[in-house]
């Protein structure tokens, strides 16, 4: 966790609204996402400076080398909480590799929010390798179909997941971490669900790949 990453937040919340709007998500991010691609030239200059600055974290904290970037984007979590299927309920992963790590950085967000990680109750798991992958998809699922319906964004822990960790969301603060933990969004009910990215829950999404 890295507090005041980059000295420019509303910089590149100017450069993330010169973007918008952002299309809406079919996987299971819950909200629109803006894919930054080699075209899109601050917002490109924003992502490689991110990638220099947080190098000596990255190799400090996880024994890399090298890395590469996988894909890089302006979030905004939009959907409300009585819209949520069932999988958005519950924390995820978003790979097996533990080399594979991500990169978020806290740009617009309110207070209260943040990002929580979590053990799963039935099984233990808290990183998802490709040796427990199978038995955590099975218990996910069954725990999913006895949600209520009226339940929302995960909120610290339930009767399926434990959390064991919160980042508290604050401007320009930046957290890396392997995609491999189960996480999940801290997000309050009653929170703006705006998907204007001047006043909606904005962060950048990193993904790279160590060496």
């Amino acid at each position: 966790m890295i507090d005041d990453f980059s000295g420019e937040v509303d910089r590149i919340v100017n450069i993330a609204a010169d973007l918008a709007p952002y299309p809406a998500q079919m996987n299971y991010y819950p909200g629109v996402r803006r894919v930054i691609t080699r075209a899109d030239a601050a917002a490109d200059a924003y992502v490689e400076e991110t990638c220099q600055r947080a190098a000596q974290f990255i190799g400090g904290a996880f024994e890399i080398d090298r890395f590469d970037l996988i894909e890089a984007s302006f979030s905004i979590v939009s959907r409300k909480p009585s819209d949520l299927s069932p999988a958005q309920r519950a924390p995820h992963f978003d790979t097996t590799d533990p080399k594979h790590l991500a990169l978020l950085h806290y740009l617009r967000v309110p207070p209260s929010s943040g990002t929580g990680f979590y053990r799963q109750r039935p099984t233990g798991i808290e990183r998802v390798t490709e040796a427990n992958l199978d038995r955590f998809v099975r218990t996910a699922r069954t725990d999913a179909a006895q949600l209520p319906p009226e339940s929302g964004y995960i909120e610290r822990s339930d009767e399926f997941y434990e959390q064991i960790a919160a980042i508290e969301a604050v401007p320009d603060r930046l957290i890396i971490y392997q995609g491999s933990l189960l996480h999940s969004g801290i997000i309050p009910p009653d929170m703006n669900f705006s998907a204007d990215p001047r006043e909606g829950r904005l962060t950048a999404n990193l993904f790279v790949r160590g060496y």
